[in-house]
This record gives structure tokens, C-alpha cells and sequence, in this order.
């Protein structure tokens, strides 16, 4: 693989983990801890939700990149006030659910598991991931995308933003399959709590949006040179895991993570078809005299 793709790909997966959003990873996760406990159904979820989330998160990225990209300057100011509403939205979802409401939208109301069936709503939450990290994450990839495309390198711009969405489903999509597959008996034990779990989901959105406006709030004090934004608790404690975070990813690189990801594919696979097997073993098995 080329170093301009590889360096695509890299800048997709670290894009997951960015400072800004990254708390709109377990939030994310958090809603297919939420659903329904069958593993064949709960694995196929997982991977329906990473494709709508990954769409999401570039078609945003793709839009700024190439629509916005003149505009940068007059919207770089803004970016932090545009988190800090976001996590007050992602803290008022997250209320909302967390006291067993409904979701307002066309036809029937959806309750928190349901939203990872549907394509569609996973994309607008990836949609908002990407508006929470634009702030952090912007400058990278209008450096290794838009510039190609801008320069005329239409094929090589189309391939970049294909590696950079690559390496942001491997992470999200890793993610997202492990939680699919060690679920089992403890959510089991924990639907027996009655409305607990379907409330997850609420209390995970209430965290990480509090935490991401908290995070433009930062942004904005910075920007206005207060002196109490240095050193504030609450980010600097969410930086150290952020870079933790970071260092696992770029230890691992891209390989490693196609690997995982097949790795779990391929468990996933074994787990749907474990009972036939071994009900086929034990026909086999010889009759005791």
C-alpha cells in the first residue's frame, strides 16, 4: 500500500478517537448493547450499524471538504459553539430516553434498542459524530484528501477518502462486532432488572454529551484566552484515555485491525453454526453398549 493511502487509512482510524467526539464511540456502542440479546441478529446489527455510521461521518467530512472548504476560515471560529449545542442535543436525547420516553419521528415511535435497525438513523448519528469532531479533525483530512482532489488528482482524491473511511469502519466496526459477540449471559441477567437496560442507552447519550459540550466549551474559553480553560480537569482526564486510546491504534495499525475484524467475522460465523455442529458430533458419537 501506498504511504499517501496507509497515511489515509491511519488518519480514518485515529479520526474515531479524536479528542472532540471520541466520546460518541461508546454512545455509539451503547446502543447495541441496548437491543436484543440473539446473537445471529445482534451481530448483523452490529455490522449495519458500522456501514450506516461510517457513511455518516465522511459524507460530513466529504461535504466540508469539498463544499465548505472556502468557507473554513469564517467557520473555524464557530466549530466549538456548533459541540457545545451538540452535546447539549446528545444530553437532552439521552434524558429523554434515560426516563423511558420515545423518540419523536414519523409513524411509531422507536425506543433506544431499535435505533441500530435502521441504516438511515445510524447515518445521522454518524452524521453527528462528524460535526463533534470537525473541530479536531478537519485539518488532517482536508490535508490528505481535499488537496488531491483540488489539485486535479480526481482518482487519487477518490482513493484517499476510500482509505480514510476504511480506517474509520475498521475501528468502529471492530468495536462494534466485539460488543456483539461477548454480550451473553451478563445483559442477559441484566433484562431480568426490567426497564434497566433499555435506559442504557439514555445514560451512556447523557455522558458522552455531556462530555462533548463540556469539550466546546473548552474550545470556546481557549479561543477567548481564559485562563481557567488551561488545565481544566474534565478534559485533561478524557485526554489521557483519548491518547491511550490513540497509542493502542497506531500500535496495532491497519493490519491488525483487518485482522481482528476478520477474526471476528469468522467467530461470529462459527458461534451461528455451533448448534448444528454439534448436533451433527453427537449422531456421530457411537451408541453405548
Amino acid at each position: 500500500m501506498g504511504t499517501p493511502l496507509l497515511l489515509a487509512l491511519t488518519a480514518g482510524m485515529l479520526g474515531a478517537v479524536n479528542p472532540c467526539g471520541f466520546a460518541m464511540l461508546p454512545a455509539y456502542l451503547s446502543l447495541l448493547v441496548a437491543g436484543p440479546a440473539d446473537g445471529r441478529g445482534a451481530v448483523r446489527r452490529a455490522l449495519l450499524a458500522t456501514a450506516g455510521l461510517t457513511s455518516g461521518y465522511v459524507l460530513v467530512f466529504g461535504a466540508f471538504g469539498l463544499a465548505l472548504a472556502p468557507l473554513a476560515g469564517w467557520l473555524r471560529p464557530r466549530l466549538p459553539w456548533l459541540t457545545v449545542w451538540l452535546g447539549l442535543l446528545l444530553v437532552a436525547l439521552g434524558c429523554w430516553l434515560l426516563a423511558g420516553r420515545r423518540l419523536p419521528g414519523p409513524g411509531a415511535g422507536l425506543r433506544a434498542p431499535r435505533l441500530t435497525r435502521s441504516w438511515a438513523s445510524m447515518a445521522l448519528f454518524g452524521m453527528a459524530y462528524a460535526l463533534a469532531s470537525l473541530s479536531c479533525t478537519v485539518g488532517p483530512f482536508l490535508a490528505i484528501v481535499v488537496t488531491s482532489l483540488r489539485a486535479g488528482s480526481t482518482l487519487r482524491g477518490l482513493a484517499l477518502f476510500g482509505a480514510y473511511a476504511i480506517g474509520m469502519g475498521l475501528v468502529v466496526g471492530v468495536a462494534a462486532l466485539a460488543v456483539a459477540l461477548v454480550r451473553g449471559s451478563v445483559l442477559a441477567r441484566m433484562r431480568r432488572t426490567g426497564a434497566l437496560v433499555p435506559r442504557l442507552g439514555g445514560l451512556v447519550l447523557l455522558v458522552a454529551g455531556g462530555y462533548v459540550a463540556w469539550y466546546g466549551w473548552y474550545e470556546v474559553r481557549l479561543a477567548l484566552g481564559r485562563h481557567d480553560a488551561f488545565g481544566d480537569p474534565v478534559v485533561v482526564a478524557a485526554a489521557r484515555l483519548q491518547q491511550r486510546l490513540v497509542a493502542v491504534l497506531d500500535a496495532a495499525g491497519p493490519a491488525a485491525l483487518a485482522v481482528a475484524l476478520a477474526a471476528l467475522l469468522l467467530a461470529a460465523g462459527l458461534r451461528r453454526r455451533w448448534p448444528a455442529l454439534r448436533g451433527r458430533l453427537r449422531s456421530r458419537r457411537p451408541a453405548k453398549p
